[in-house]
């Protein structure tokens, strides 16, 4: 990611990223805070019991928004919110992935550029590389990712030397009639014609 071709991620894009995750995090919490909260009433824990699995449960609340982000910042860059709007966090070199202990690090950076009103996230706005407080501190850049190629196998049209077609032309009627039956109805294969 060398030279011109680098383009940095603006604000609007990093924050419908992050309200895609914000949603998906927020979704697996709720699904599971239902099912603890539907036992505990079939259970008919005491209000201590549902007290302490309230506080248990906003521990394990955090150390999920952590584990989340940090898991996605550290193996492939990408949370998925930031993988539907095609940008990546890499090191501030632009070249490489982020440690966990660097992605974690970025996550108590964000909460502290939430801190002040948000104030944090406007330096993005004046930042020659679109960097938040977050990235400044961490030393990580949020980069567009370039469109995703297709396989090499897929590219290539498959080449038909039926009827001696030459120079990879593809002839598609032949390739579309069955191999039982010719194109003349004689009942011939289109292999075995001359």
């Amino acid at each position: 990611m060398n030279g011109p071709a680098r383009r940095y991620a603006g604000l609007v894009t990093r924050i419908l990223a992050f309200g895609v995750d914000c949603a998906i995090v927020n979704a697996v919490a709720a699904l599971i805070a239902v099912i603890v909260g539907l036992a505990l009433s079939v259970l008919h824990a005491g209000e201590a019991t549902v007290a302490a699995a309230a506080a248990v449960g906003g521990l394990l609340y955090l150390l999920w928004s952590v584990a989340y982000f940090t898991v996605f910042w550290s193996t492939t860059g990408q949370t998925p919110g930031s993988r539907v709007m095609g940008i990546r966090v890499v090191d501030v070199d632009g070249e490489a992935q982020i440690s966990p202990r660097r992605a974690a690090l970025r996550f108590g950076a964000l909460l502290l550029a939430a801190v002040p009103l948000c104030a944090g996230f406007l330096l993005i706005l004046v930042d020659d590389r679109r960097r938040g407080l977050h990235d400044v501190l961490v030393r990580t850049l949020v980069l567009y990712v370039p469109a995703a190629r297709r396989p090499a196998a897929s590219r290539t049209a498959p080449r038909d030397r039926r009827d001696g077609a030459a120079g990879g032309h593809v002839d598609v009627e032949a390739s579309l009639t069955p191999r039982s039956e010719s194109r003349d109805g004689s009942g011939a294969s289109a292999r075995t014609r001359g």
